[in-house]
């Protein structure tokens, strides 16, 4: 394999505006994403920015920069772009999607993904959780694995039935090349549109996304509380 880091980062949010640019202990969240990654040592980091001021904090924190249309509908697609711009002879035949809010990433988590790529065409992570308020949070995505991290289904309902803990899903995919590009040039499945999770486009199709699982869970930053508690944790490391 030859991976290439990608962190797909844009300035609009819904809840908070700016996210990229957002303080933690005197740097923007990207210079963070662009560390994790680095720390990583999983192949070259790729930022696909959306603006300017993005790119150039990126830039600052070491990152390659491209520039992606802050139109495109999700994030696989601004990956899948940047990469194209980035790499358009192909070198590159694993692109890894760090999202650009998840500093509470590990860099140990990114290569625990990569590393679960193996025979699948995406892989990904997921984290244990025997909390009920979780298990019933239809924001919080359950991912449902076979024996063999085969995953079978993503969710934000509660499931599956029965005692024992759910798996939280991760967000952070590893595509081979060749699956991305079959992934955006399809078009949204049935139950993507139905559970709005992107994922569920590439079990449709067939592919096979295959899950590792880490103990703790790292919670993106949505809103100012999430950026608060981030800020937190990180003084702690």
């Amino acid at each position: 394999m030859n991976p290439v880091v990608v962190i797909p980062a844009r300035m609009a949010s819904t809840r908070l505006p700016g996210k990229p640019l957002a303080d933690i202990h005197g740097r923007p969240m990207i210079a963070w994403m662009v560390d994790i990654a680095h720390a990583a040592n999983a192949g070259p980091v790729l930022v696909a920015a959306a603006e300017e001021e993005v790119a150039e904090a990126a830039l600052r924190a070491g990152a390659n920069v491209t520039f992606t249309d802050p139109n495109l509908p999700s994030g696989s697609d601004r990956v899948h772009a940047a990469l194209q711009a980035f790499d358009p002879d192909g070198r590159f035949d694993v692109a890894v999607n760090l999202q650009g809010d998840m500093p509470a990433m590990r860099p140990t988590d990114v290569a625990r993904a990569v590393a679960a790529l193996r025979d699948a065409d995406i892989a990904t992570l997921v984290s244990p959780s025997t909390d009920d308020a979780e298990r019933n949070n239809p924001n919080l995505v359950k991912a449902i694995r076979a024996a063999d991290g085969r995953c079978l289904y993503f969710t934000r309902a509660s499931a599956p039935w029965g005692d024992g803990p759910i798996e939280r899903h991760v967000g952070i995919y590893v595509y081979r090349r060749d699956a991305l590009a079959r992934f955006v040039a399809a078009p949204p499945s049935p139950l993507e549109l139905r559970e709005k999770l992107e994922q569920l486009r590439a079990l449709e199709m067939g592919m096979i996304i295959r899950a590792d699982a880490i103990e703790d869970f790292p919670k993106g930053v949505d809103s100012p509380p999430d950026l608060e508690a981030a800020r937190k944790l990180l003084a702690r490391r």
